[in-house]
C-alpha cells in the first residue's frame, strides 16, 4: 500500500527530498504521480518505424514502460533526477587529429550507471529516516524499463529537443538522468518551464550520418552512438566515413546546441576525465589484447562495446585518417582473432590503398576462412 501523506505533508517532504537529492549532486529535481508516460504512443511509432535497430530488448520492454506500476505495483510517485557530467575539453585542437580517437564525454571517466545508483540507494535510504517509515521502490539508471527524458519532461526539468536529449533552459543537456519509483505520495513546486528549440535546426544540419530524421526523431540505425556501443556487428559500408574518428559515441548534437553554452563543469569527482580517455593515439588502442582491454577501461562504460566492438570502431577511424604510417599496425590486426576487427581492419587497408597495404590484403585473402572478412579483403582490393 502507498502512503498517503496529505497534501502539505506531501509537499513538505518532496521539499526535503530535493535538497537532500541536491546534496548528493542531482542538479534536476521534479517529483510526479506514477502514471502512464504521456510520451509512449510516440515511443510506439519510433519502435514501429524501426528507429530501434537491433535493441531487441526495447521491443521486449514496451509492455513495461507503458505504466510504471507494471514495474512496481505499489508505485505511486516518481522522483526524476538530473546529474551534471560536462567536463571541460583539455585541448579541442587536438580532436581534429584523425591519428586520434574522440570518446564521448560521458565516458571519459568512471561508468555513472555505478556512480548514481550508489547516490540513488543512499537517497532512499535518507527518505526512509525522514520518514521513519520503510519503502517500497526501484531506482533506475538509464537501464530500466521507463521513459526517462519524458518523465524529466513532465517533471518540468526541460523539454526534449530536436536532438531527442533533455535540454535545461539554465543548464543545457550534459545530464545523466535516474529515477525512483517509490510507494508514497509526494509532490514539490518545480519553476516553470521555459525555453525550446525555436526554428534552430543546428542538431540537424551537424549530423554526419544524418541520424536526426525530423525534429525530436533519431533513427539509431544512423546514429554513431548506436553504431559504435550497441550494434554488434560490422558497420555499414556507407556510414563508415561519417564516422571520422569518432571510436566511442558521440556528442556532436549536443556540442552545436546553443543552449549548452551555458554548462558549467560537474562538481562529481568521479566524472572528470581519464587521461588514457583524452584522445587516445589510434595505433596504440588498435594493439590492445583482451587483458590490456579489462585492464585499461575497469570501471568505465566503454566496457560496453566489448574489445571486438571497440577495436572496430577504431579501425575504421584509421581507416578514415588515412595514415600510411598505421599500415604495419592494422596489417597485424589482420591476424586478431575476432573476424569483426579483422573485416574492419581491411577495409581501413583498402582506404590507405598503398603498395604496402595491398600487400597485406593479398596475403591474408589466401588464408582467411571467414567469409564476411574474404569479402572485405575483396572489396578492399
Amino acid at each position: 500500500m502507498g502512503a498517503d501523506l496529505g497534501v502539505s505533508s506531501s509537499s513538505r517532504l518532496g521539499e526535503q527530498i530535493r535538497q537532500q537529492a541536491q546534496k548528493l549532486g542531482f542538479d534536476l529535481v521534479g517529483i510526479i504521480p506514477a502514471n502512464p508516460p504521456k510520451l509512449i504512443q510516440r515511443y510506439e511509432q519510433w519502435l514501429q518505424n524501426g528507429y530501434a535497430g537491433e535493441m531487441d530488448y526495447l521491443h521486449r520492454h514496451l509492455p513495461l514502460k507503458r505504466d510504471p506500476k507494471t514495474v512496481l505495483a505499489e508505485a505511486r510517485s516518481i522522483i526524476v533526477m538530473g546529474m551534471n557530467y560536462y567536463t571541460i575539453e583539455p585541448d579541442p585542437a587536438r580532436k581534429v587529429d584523425p591519428t586520434r580517437g574522440q570518446i564521448s564525454r560521458y565516458a571519459w571517466g568512471d561508468d555513472y550507471h555505478d556512480v548514481i545508483r550508489k547516490k540513488l540507494k543512499r537517497l532512499t535510504r535518507v527518505i526512509e529516516k525522514v520518514t521513519r517509515q520503510e519503502t517500497t521502490n526501484r531506482v533506475f539508471v538509464d537501464s530500466g524499463p521507463i521513459l526517462e527524458r519524458g518523465y524529466a519532461q513532465t517533471a518540468e526539468l526541460g523539454w526534449i529537443g530536436k536532438n531527442t536529449n533533455l535540454i535545461n533552459w539554465k543548464r543545457g543537456s550534459w545530464y545523466f538522468l535516474s529515477e525512483i519509483l517509490i510507494n508514497l505520495d509526494l509532490s514539490v513546486e518545480t519553476p516553470p518551464l521555459r525555453g525550446d528549440c525555436g526554428s534552430c535546426t543546428l542538431c540537424i544540419e551537424a549530423c554526419p550520418t544524418d541520424a536526426i530524421v525530423a525534429p525530436n526523431q533519431v533513427d539509431s540505425r544512423r546514429c554513431i552512438s548506436y553504431l559504435t556501443i550497441e550494434l554488434k556487428g560490422a558497420i555499414p559500408l556507407d556510414l563508415r566515413p561519417g564516422l571520422g574518428n569518432l571510436i566511442f559515441g558521440c556528442d556532436i548534437c549536443q556540442e552545436v546546441c546553443p543552449w549548452n553554452s551555458k554548462s558549467k563543469p560537474t562538481a562529481i569527482e568521479a566524472f572528470r576525465p581519464r587521461k588514457e580517455n583524452l584522445l587516445p593515439k589510434l595505433d596504440s588502442l588498435l594493439q590492445m589484447t583482451q587483458v590490456d582491454f579489462d585492464q585499461r577501461f575497469k570501471g568505465s562504460p566503454i566496457k560496453r562495446a566489448k574489445r571486438r566492438g571497440f577495436l572496430r570502431n577504431v579501425a575504421v577511424a584509421m581507416g578514415n585518417a588515412r595514415d600510411p604510417d598505421t599500415v604495419p599496425v592494422l596489417s597485424q590486426a589482420m591476424t586478431d582473432e575476432e573476424p569483426l576487427v579483422r573485416q574492419h581492419a581491411a577495409w581501413a587497408l583498402g582506404q590507405i590503398n598503398n603498395c604496402q597495404a595491398k600487400d597485406a590484403l593479398m596475403h591474408r585473402l589466401p588464408i582467411e576462412e571467414n567469409p564476411a572478412v574474404k569479402a572485405e579483403i575483396k572489396s578492399a582490393l
